[in-house]
């Protein structure tokens, strides 16, 4: 009797310390997420995302799993990361960057990949076009409105004669955007200087090698360039040199202004093209979608550090 009461007693301790683990969470669909990098941008794509599903009843530990991995802006890390939802097999991937969309796709033909905070598809060589994708990946675009950001440079800063371009020369979706800064550069009658980084390390010296070239800088969506913000502030602001970022997370961390998108709503956005996907739809022919609309950011901080007029009409976006 001693026995029993004894062996029942080591059983319940050992339920106590083991963690009691569901079967039926291990049946849920598997969408994993993959962000190339941590900053504001990608993360707000990322929660946007997830908000998505979870206001339309696909939560997380309830009717999905959800399996959420940062790459840290590593290639190697990103491609274990990829690895481990093939293993996984999992149900559907969000790859947000175009890093991570491309070693995703470059691992599997079969999982359907949702991509966001890519700015072109097609150049990224992820889909054969943006109204039927023709492969497992399909997504929303972060195109900026890059010749009305250059304009918004102009009419900040309208003594501006020579515009400082960085951007990490690696980054396809970056060098198309820069490309589309020099023509709406060159239309307003200005010159352009450029210096490419690789890495968040080269980004200290190749603004410091601007600054003194330029009159104003203009940075694309750039996920190298847009984590090291505070630094690119920290040397522009001394020199009085105003910045024109690719998108108002940019701003908010040390940039000056911005017409762009807003990438809450565009994960938001991406989380409902998920939705259709695990209803069954075929994710090679889901047109690539894009946002709709363009939001005004000016950094207040920014703009009286630098003296800057602000136009009448853009006093209401100055936070």
């Amino acid at each position: 009797m001693k026995k029993k009461i004894l062996l029942l007693a080591a059983l319940l301790l050992l339920k106590l310390i083991i963690p009691t683990y569901s079967l039926a969470a291990n049946d849920l669909p598997l969408i994993g997420i993959v962000q190339y990098a941590p900053h504001e941008a990608l993360d707000a794509a990322n929660q946007g995302f997830v908000d998505a599903l979870r206001d339309n009843g696909y939560e997380d530990g309830k009717t999905i799993r959800i399996d959420a991995q940062n790459a840290q802006a590593s290639s190697d890390i990103l491609a274990s990361i990829a690895d481990s939802f093939i293993a996984q097999k999992a149900d559907l991937v969000l790859a947000i960057a175009t890093p991570a969309a491309q070693t995703m796709a470059g691992k599997t033909e079969s999982i359907p990949i949702l991509a966001t905070a890519i700015t072109d598809f097609v150049v990224a060589r992820l889909a054969k076009s943006n109204e039927e994708p023709g492969y497992n990946v399909s997504g929303t675009t972060d195109m900026n409105p890059v010749a009305d950001q250059i304009a918004l440079l102009k009419k900040l800063a309208p003594e501006a004669k020579t515009v400082g371009l960085l951007y990490t020369g690696s980054e396809d979706n970056s060098v198309l955007q820069a490309d589309l800064a020099k023509a709406a550069i060159k239309g307003l009658g200005m010159q352009w200087i450029e210096v490419k980084v690789t890495n968040s390390n080269d980004v200290q010296q190749a603004v410091q090698s601007l600054v003194g070239e330029c009159d104003a800088l203009y940075i694309p969506t750039d996920n190298v360039v847009a984590s090291s913000i505070p630094i690119v502030a920290e040397i522009t602001l001394a020199k009085k040199i105003p910045v024109i970022c690719g998108e108002e997370g940019m701003v908010f961390a040390g940039g000056t202004a911005t017409l762009g998108i807003n990438y809450y709503t565009l994960g938001y956005q991406t989380g409902l093209m998920a939705i259709k996907v695990l209803n069954g739809e075929d994710i090679s022919t889901m047109p690539i979608e894009a946002q709709a609309n363009f939001n005004y950011a000016i950094n207040k901080e920014s703009v009286e550090a630098l003296g800057l007029e602000i136009p009448d009409d853009l006093l209401e976006f100055v936070k």
